[in-house]
């Protein structure tokens, strides 16, 4: 239901937009970050029902149980009102960030585009070092990627995925000034951040 909604009101409303990127946008607004993020919004951590242990372990703000609760939300919509109501729904709720995501379109997916800005550049693939910190229920994940073993970017995230997205988004940034396909001149221009 989720899925069918985000992608008729993407292709409704951005109807020259080509097919993949229409996908990208889709896959902006239906994941698991954007949805915990419209959960947190509406407050459904302070009335989601936990037991004791998750809920004195932090799980009101598990951005997993918080998009999985988002989603049966809208599954119960669905079964109780019908799919016009559940379309009216999650374009409420939903729609201001599909509306967001169509200005970010170009750097979705940071870890796809420092891919193929890497293979242009220096004919070799990025590689992410990653690691974690803390406890199960506030873990923190970072993120190192190199190319051709420089280090072009650190990041830090709630999930593995943000970390590596963060550190291809500043990879991508270092990158950007680095004439293609110049191996010599970017490894000379590597920054110096120093690792997480």
């Amino acid at each position: 239901m989720l899925g069918w909604v985000v992608a008729d009101q993407a292709y409704r409303a951005y109807v020259d937009l080509a097919e993949g990127k229409l996908t990208d946008l889709r896959k902006a607004v239906v994941n698991a970050i954007a949805l915990a993020q419209a959960a947190d919004e509406i407050g459904i951590g302070d009335v989601v029902l936990l037991g004791k242990g998750e809920a004195t372990a932090g799980g009101r703000n598990k951005p997993s149980i918080l998009s999985d609760t988002l989603e049966a939300v809208f599954g119960a919509v669905y079964l109780d009102g019908g799919a016009d109501e559940a379309h009216r729904v999650i374009t409420h709720l939903l729609g201001p960030r599909l509306a967001d995501a169509i200005n970010r379109l170009g750097v979705l997916d940071h870890k796809t585009s420092l891919q193929e800005l890497s293979a242009r550049t220096f004919d070799a693939p990025p590689v992410y070092i990653l690691r974690e910190e803390g406890p199960d229920h506030a873990k923190r994940f970072f993120a190192e990627v190199h190319i051709n073993g420089e280090l072009w970017g650190v990041g830090e995230g709630r999930s593995k995925k943000q970390a590596e997205q963060a550190a291809a988004r500043e990879a991508c940034t270092a990158l950007a000034d680095v004439p293609a396909p110049s191996v010599a001149t970017a490894t000379a221009s590597a920054p110096t951040t120093d690792p997480v």
